[in-house]
């Protein structure tokens, strides 16, 4: 489980309270927070692979009452999601982030509602370097709605921040003004 301190802006562990941490000093983030439900570990990679590759769409109920449980509520007007890979939604039969979003939408009593869509395809983040990261996510979203000032942006697993990044720029082209992050998991380096 993930427990205080955290990063105020990326949501990592840290020693003590800091504002940035050394995983977020330095570079220039579109979001103004992050925060996760829990630590992705080993058991919680094999939940995510069920719920993602497995197709056990239950678990993004599960995944939602620990992220009611832990995450506070964020103080925005929508909730909306990172949109998905058409090619892998055709394989998984759904999309991880989205349903996580609506099932958020109804614990947390918020909208949900698309606003991003994929300019291009990416490649699988998997096995990347942080840099190769994010030059892999730049530029890979585009709003396709406009988006209210205060918006969560929902994703399954924050990693490197890298698509979070990519996404909450193109909400803030989009109108946005504050983007906050909301995850299940997240990775702690």
């Amino acid at each position: 489980m993930l427990r205080p301190p955290l990063c105020e802006r990326c949501g990592a562990p840290t020693a003590w309270p800091v504002g940035r941490c050394r995983e977020c000093s330095g570079r220039r983030l579109a979001l103004a927070s992050a925060r996760a439900a829990v630590e992705y570990d080993e058991g919680v990679r094999r939940l995510v692979a069920a719920w993602k590759e497995r197709g056990l769409r239950r678990l993004a109920g599960d995944a939602a009452e620990l992220v009611v449980a832990r995450v506070e509520r964020p103080c925005v007007g929508l909730l909306t999601f990172v949109p998905p890979d058409p090619a892998r939604v055709l394989i998984r039969g759904h999309h991880p982030a989205e349903r996580l979003a609506h099932e958020l939408s109804r614990r947390w009593e918020l909208p949900v509602a698309p606003l991003l869509a994929r300019r291009r395809q990416i490649r699988h983040q998997r096995g990347l370097t942080r840099a190769e990261r994010r030059r892999n996510v730049a530029g890979a979203f585009r709003p396709d709605a406009e988006s209210p000032p205060r918006v969560a942006l929902v994703d399954d697993v924050y990693t490197s921040g890298a698509t979070a990044n990519a996404a909450a720029s193109a909400l803030r082209r989009g109108g946005a003004r504050r983007v906050e992050v909301v995850t299940f998991a997240r990775v702690v380096r």
